[in-house]
């Protein structure tokens, strides 16, 4: 029983997925950073845009193909060969990163909001293969350590992506760069994606159902049939609650409350994807290669703390007037190392939380209908991150804090991690 998932990189099962996964979630947040960045500080004022309004739809138009068209991309999974229909996604990411680099040169900020509508939906079709194709692939005793593997690399990729595109986009060649850049990715996942080993499909005879509604509504009864991976979903699901609030919260956290600029902001997030990283490389050496959820609960119950302690140590805190802190003259500060030392431990035990879960769910779902399973729980992530989003903006709107925020954020993921404890009991 191996230990370590490293070996997994060295073997055509994994390796091919791996790239082909990273080079998609790095392009995605390279794009949509360049966009955000581009509309915000060059095209607002000059097309007269709302750029936080802009930015605001920006969010919604990428996720809401999940809800649109995870249903067909679940089917479609199930019924065809996995790695072929991969290969299909891939060069269609390539057209698609194509005309975002004609949006680009033309400077057309709703034309590529346009292209950004295609990039959530070629993801939304992406997600049910990459998860759906891996216990084809891979044997139970390394789904552990394959998922940790992945997910640790889909925050990194986030982490490169975003700050890359952020970067490049406004300098004197930043049009350029950035259009060289998807278009290379693109192409770069395509020719990965090629390498992929065959998976047989799941369900070669599912008649294909348009109907949008009904299809959705068969598929979370999929997720229903065992219990331990409608846990496992919800459990997911609030963990990209989590997430997502932490890396919206980072700027105004950074601007509002402690007075950094954009590079504390990139520190804060770096700090976020190391931790998720860690977690997850160390959640397999936890469990030897094991599908067990014996330390969800834990870190789940590790998350609230340190959320807690954030929460705590940043309540009441005001920016110096006039004073912008930099991340040197941040880190200089001793008192700012507890802030970061929170953040690592909060997302090093949130990898120890949701690696187990992704594995309980594709090895406990049923083979027939694993994709549609995985469509399934994405349409519950986004459902799960609309609703957290709205939450957290009502918050905001009645006068809360972030660390307020952080506090509520924190206690109800005490309730999930005691919740999570029952499903230590059905995970064999």
């Amino acid at each position: 029983m191996p230990e370590s998932q490293f070996h997994l990189l060295q073997s055509r099962r994994f390796l091919p997925l791996f790239a082909t996964q990273f080079m998609g979630a790095m392009n995605d947040n390279l794009f949509k950073q360049a966009l955000l960045v581009l509309v915000t500080f060059r095209l607002a004022d000059i097309l007269d845009i709302n750029g936080q309004l802009f930015v605001t739809i920006a969010a919604g138009v990428f996720i809401l193909p999940f809800f649109l068209f995870s249903a067909i991309a679940g089917q479609l999974a199930d019924k065809y060969e996995k790695s072929r229909s991969i290969r299909i996604i891939k060069a269609f990411e390539v057209a698609i990163m194509a005309l975002a680099a004609i949006g680009y040169f033309l400077e057309q900020p709703y034309f590529l909001m346009g292209v950004l509508f295609l990039m959530g939906t070629q993801s939304a079709f992406f997600g049910p293969l990459k998860y759906g194709i891996l216990p084809d692939h891979l044997h139970d005793n390394e789904l552990i350590g394959g998922n940790a593997l992945i997910e640790g690399a889909t925050f990194m990729a986030i982490l490169i992506g975003t700050i890359a595109g952020g970067l490049l986009i406004l300098t004197e060649y930043g049009i350029e760069l950035v259009s060289i850049a998807v278009v290379t990715f693109a192409i770069l996942g395509w020719i990965t994606s090629r390498s992929i080993p065959e998976a047989e499909a799941g369900s070669p005879d599912l008649e294909i159902s348009v109907n949008i509604v009904a299809e959705t509504g068969r598929m979370v009864g999929f997720v229903r049939e065992k219990k331990s991976v409608f846990m496992s979903v919800l459990g997911i699901s609030w963990f990209w609650v989590v997430g997502a609030t932490f890396l919206s919260q980072f700027p105004n956290f950074t601007n509002v409350v402690l007075g950094g600029d954009e590079t504390v902001v990139t520190l804060f997030m770096t700090m976020f994807s190391i931790g998720i990283g860690l977690g997850s490389l160390l959640c397999n050496r936890l469990l030897k290669g094991k599908v067990s959820t014996k330390y969800v609960a834990i870190g789940g119950l590790f998350m609230t703390v340190f959320m807690l302690d954030l929460s705590l140590i940043t309540w009441g805190a005001l920016p110096t007037p006039g004073i912008i802190v930099g991340y040197a003259t941040f880190i200089e500060q001793p008192q700012n190392w507890r802030i970061l030392g929170d953040l690592l431990a909060i997302s090093i035990a949130a990898g120890i939380y949701t690696v187990p879960l992704y594995a309980v769910l594709q090895r406990d779902s049923e083979r027939a209908h694993r994709s549609r399973t995985v469509a399934a729980n994405n349409i519950l992530n986004g459902l799960f991150m609309v609703v957290g989003s709205l939450g957290i903006t009502w918050m905001l709107a009645a006068d809360c804090s972030i660390p307020q925020v952080f506090l509520v954020l924190a206690l109800l993921n005490l309730a999930v991690a005691g919740w999570m404890v029952r499903l230590k009991k059905m995970v064999k």
